[in-house]
């Protein structure tokens, strides 16, 4: 079995991590570290664990388990670890930004993998820590990465892309209380979005001469969870050339589906899964690309480097069914 501890057991993505990892075959939950909460049953601060787990949140870390997960506020991970040394054998998953970035992924001796499993799996295996991607980089690197893959990518893309109230983190703000949230929307951080330099990163490692711009907006949406994702630029092939192209990209990948249909975002929410759209007119090509945010946007897509370091099948654990109404 695998021992797993969790750093920053209070927030959205460590409960889903414990959801995901409390019926994981091969993993077994060592502690689940939390300053504000040492010493309360984890379902106080993730209620849907209420009757599944009987486990108290500690303020005490095994620094000798197999892999630790930090589930910590950006720009925090650097700080905990700074004062917290692992067993060399510890392998390390970073939900945050701090070592996403080619000039920020070493760090005292450790060097951190970019952890997008449908470009990097064959270094994610070998791996020993992990830079796991941000929720809007993931849902629209998977949306560029065949274009990019074939050198297709030689316009602007304009992107929008809107995201729920859990993407904002669990601590409240007035952009996540529900009487502002509730029949609202707004954009926010528009085209100078932290995810931008990451997403960039991994389009020029497909595609080293793409120097266009990619133009987002994030949005701010009325739900809790899921990124739903548009994207659309100038491409010259047949859109059945195109469907073919990206299918062909993901044909090992077990949780990425391509479409030519509509597609809604209620098909992956609670899963691992990406959903990717192809439509055209003329010479633009509109991508949809849809994600939990929450799953394969952090903690699924956590767990599934996890599987991959460990020498498992990536899927094992992530098989999860969205519900449709």
């Amino acid at each position: 079995m695998i021992n797993v501890g969790i750093i920053g057991g209070s927030g959205y993505t460590a409960g889903e991590l414990i959801r995901i990892l409390m019926f994981h075959p091969s993993a077994k939950l060592d502690f689940v570290y939390s300053t504000t909460n040492a010493g309360k049953q984890l379902s106080v601060a993730h209620h849907d664990l209420m009757g599944d787990i009987e486990m108290n949140f500690t303020d005490t870390v095994n620094h000798n388990v197999n892999v630790v997960f930090l589930c910590l506020g950006h720009g925090k991970s650097i700080q905990f670890l700074e004062h917290n040394q692992f067993a060399s054998h510890t392998k390390i998953i970073d939900l945050g930004n701090d070592f996403r970035l080619t000039k920020d992924k070493e760090f005292n001796g450790k060097s951190f993998v970019y952890g997008l499993p449908e470009l990097n799996k064959a270094n994610i295996k070998n791996a020993q820590y992990i830079a796991n991607p941000g929720c809007f980089a993931t849902a629209i690197q998977l949306a560029l990465l065949p274009l990019a893959a074939d050198g297709l990518l030689n316009n602007d893309v304009h992107i929008n892309a809107t995201t729920g109230s859990t993407g904002a983190g669990v601590s409240p703000s007035e952009t996540t209380h529900f009487s502002w949230r509730s029949n609202n929307m707004s954009h926010y951080k528009a085209f100078d979005h932290q995810h931008l330099g990451e997403i960039n990163q991994s389009v020029n490692q497909l595609q080293a001469d793409y120097t266009n711009e990619l133009i987002f907006v994030p949005n701010r949406g009325d739900f809790a969870r899921g990124i739903f994702a548009t994207l659309y630029t100038t491409v010259e092939e047949r859109l059945e050339d195109l469907v073919a192209k990206y299918e062909a990209f993901y044909k090992d990948q077990p949780f990425v589906t391509i479409t030519a249909a509509n597609i809604n975002m209620k098909q992956v929410v609670q899963t691992n899964k990406c959903i990717i759209s192809l439509m055209k007119k003329g010479n633009r090509v509109l991508i949809t690309s849809i994600i939990d945010n929450l799953v394969k946007g952090a903690s699924g897509q956590a767990v599934q480097n996890m599987n991959l370091m460990f020498g498992l099948e990536e899927s094992t654990g992530l098989h999860l069914k969205p519900s449709g109404f």
